[in-house]
């Protein structure tokens, strides 16, 4: 019997752990599944002899290691802070791990010792990223394989609302974790155009977007996502002119929450002097020049930040009850936190919703002298605000990339991420029977 141990069971856990629960019986697993909450875990695995769920304290040394020593397999969708202490526990216990989140610097430490001791730590194997890097290099190896040369590859993403569930004028819902919406995008944004290296400052970021346009969906915007140049080498591309890792959003978002980063409402570096007696207007004031005599507010921002006072910006604003007197109470917060309250309470997944996954990558390569564009394109759908398609998006390809660990079809070792075809030719395949499947148009451009 292989044992795992799941550790966080938040939002986007529920595929991987119906994918688990489904599949242990014939594969001989039993799972532990460790949260700070496990309620609504109960009913899930009380009749299931294979399964149970523990409340875990990852701030817990001693429970911390005593789980990860029972397990073969250790599977981390905490948040992205607490990977680091899992890992090393991991390599002290010689266990295996999978997450779905971005190697860091820290976690490059430990690639060294994690071969030394036949491990794999697996990363960055969820959605984006995960599938993106799947899905892509799949891409550039046929690319390659037919002999034809990359000169440009862009690459988006985006978690939203299905169009049949878009009821408010932001065209979003949370369907992640919140914290990381209101903090995405902070630092500069890095990324190579037609052999020229660009840099995107945080408080330009929203402000500098390109149209992608999704067949069947209509148009998009995309913004530049993190480090876009850090994927040259592992993907091969070391010499590529143009390569760029982008979010998406329906349009109109962008403009509105650069008002946002304009203002300093995304700044989580202070706390705010009596945030708990503060409204919703007053936490609003408080990043305003002091105002003119006679001016609303709404006239104060508009002419603070240049935009129309009766513009979508200002409606979006309005929306969110941004002018109104309803209390923070929120003690001891940053402007960021406070933001993160109000955006929760009005961008929630409602009893049925539906959220939408889209992905886009976008080729450009020559093959016997001829210019040619290939388009691959992912559209997911949830099924409701529980069994959402970020759930199965990020959490299918961690589960199957446990099973195949666990079969010993992997042999990788170190800290690794999904870009080898041992690794994403059996996901890639997999996905398809979960209605997660890329589209693809090929077409040569006449001059």
């Amino acid at each position: 019997m292989k044992n795992i141990l799941l550790l966080g069971a938040g939002r986007s856990a529920s595929s991987l752990i119906a994918y688990l629960l489904q599949h242990a019986p014939t594969e001989n697993w039993h799972i532990r599944i460790g949260d700070i909450v496990v309620n609504h875990l109960q009913p899930i695995v009380d009749d299931l002899p294979y399964a149970e769920a523990i409340v875990f304290d990852v701030h817990n040394d001693a429970q911390r290691e005593a789980e990860v020593k029972q397990a073969d397999l250790v599977i981390s969708l905490l948040p992205a802070v607490f990977h680091i202490e899992v890992a090393k526990e991991c390599l002290k216990q010689e266990k295996h791990l999978i997450t779905a989140s971005y190697v860091t610097p820290a976690f490059l430490e430990l690639h060294t010792e994690a071969q030394a001791k036949n491990l794999t730590i697996l990363m960055e194997s969820g959605l984006d990223p995960g599938i993106d890097h799947m899905s892509a290099m799949a891409a550039i190896h046929h690319i390659k394989a037919k002999g034809g040369k990359l000169t440009s590859f862009k690459s988006y993403c985006g978690g939203l609302v299905a169009p049949e569930s878009d009821t408010n004028p932001w065209n979003y819902k949370f369907t992640w974790n919140p914290r990381n919406v209101v903090l995405a995008g902070q630092g500069s944004a890095k990324y190579i155009q037609n052999g020229e290296y660009k840099y995107i400052p945080y408080h330009q970021l929203f402000a500098r977007t390109e149209v992608i346009y999704v067949e069947g969906y209509g148009n998009f915007e995309g913004y530049a996502n993190r480090d876009s140049l850090s994927y040259r080498e592992p993907y091969d591309l070391l010499h590529i002119p143009t390569m760029l890792r982008g979010t998406l959003r329906k349009p109109g978002y962008c403009a509105a929450w650069n008002v946002f980063v304009q203002l300093g409402l995304t700044d989580d570096s202070y706390t705010l002097e009596g945030s708990e007696n503060m409204t919703y207007r007053s936490y609003l004031e408080a990043f305003l020049p002091p105002a003119t005599p006679g001016q609303t507010i709404a006239q104060r921002i508009a002419s603070y930040l240049t935009i129309d006072e009766q513009g979508d910006e200002m409606q979006k604003l309005a929306w969110l009850d941004l002018f109104t007197e309803k209390p923070v109470e929120l003690a001891g917060a940053t402007p960021a936190q406070v933001l993160e309250k109000i955006l929760k309470e009005k961008w929630q997944l409602a009893p049925g919703d539906k959220d939408m996954i889209v992905m886009q990558h976008l080729f450009e390569y020559e093959l016997a002298g001829k210019k040619h564009e290939l388009t691959s394109s992912l559209v997911v759908k949830g099924d409701d605000e529980v069994h959402t398609a970020m759930a199965k998006t990020v959490g299918l390809p961690v589960a199957i990339l446990a099973k195949l660990l666990l079969q010993g079809k992997i042999s990788h070792r170190g800290v690794v991420i999904p870009i080898h075809p041992e690794l994403y030719e059996p996901v890639l395949e997999e996905l398809k029977s979960y209605g997660v499947n890329f589209v693809e148009r090929d077409r040569e451009v006449r001059s």
